[in-house]
């Protein structure tokens, strides 16, 4: 059984361990070619100088204690070590999913096919949407409000102006082919959003 002052250890250990999958994913999945940086509208570089302070300072503010949610604690931390855990789980299928057609800036390749199935045919855009709940529980690992607000605030507002980049694009190509995908799978949250 893990126990509550475990928790912190296993939240850091977890969170290097997906920052350096990030960073692999970084070098690895970046698309090549003259185009993606157009498609991509710097949502890439958006994300990222979202990210970086916002867990920075939120960090820092569940670190010092500022927010802190004494009642249930333990509980609340633990759900955010889950969260963190489910959400990576969640991207790794979405980008295994995808394959060769996954890259971490927005591209479309010449053979890009439509992923409307299996994760994909539950929402448009499940490796964001586990990000998102990994980022979340990154912030309750601390139990704290503040610092989950002050993390997860910023980078969903990036992570939106991601997908309408993304949108648009996937619009651009596939066509009708997209709306009707649009009009049955929600974007980020199975049946809500």
């Amino acid at each position: 059984m893990i126990v509550w002052s475990s928790i912190p250890k296993l939240s850091t250990l977890i969170s290097l361990v997906w920052c350096l999958s990030e960073i692999a994913l970084g070098r690895l999945r970046h698309s090549t070619g003259s185009s993606s940086g157009k498609v991509d509208r710097s949502s890439l570089r958006l994300l990222w100088a979202t990210i970086i302070p916002a867990v920075s300072v939120g960090c820092y503010l569940g670190a010092r204690g500022t927010g802190y949610v004494a009642a249930g604690a333990a509980a609340v931390s633990m759900c955010g070590l889950v969260f963190i855990i489910v959400g990576l789980i969640i991207r790794w299928v979405a980008i295994l999913t995808l394959k060769s057609h996954f890259t971490t800036d927005v591209s479309i390749q010449s053979a890009h096919r439509l992923a409307t199935s299996g994760i994909y045919g539950i929402v448009r855009h499940p490796a964001y949407s586990g990000s998102l709940l990994s980022f979340a529980g990154l912030g309750l690992t601390f139990a704290n409000w503040l610092s989950t607000g002050v993390i997860l605030v910023p980078i969903l507002c990036a992570f939106l102006y991601r997908i309408k980049v993304e949108e648009e694009a996937l619009r651009g190509h596939f066509g009708e082919g997209y709306t009707a995908y649009r009009s049955k799978v929600k974007c980020l949250l199975p049946l809500i959003y």
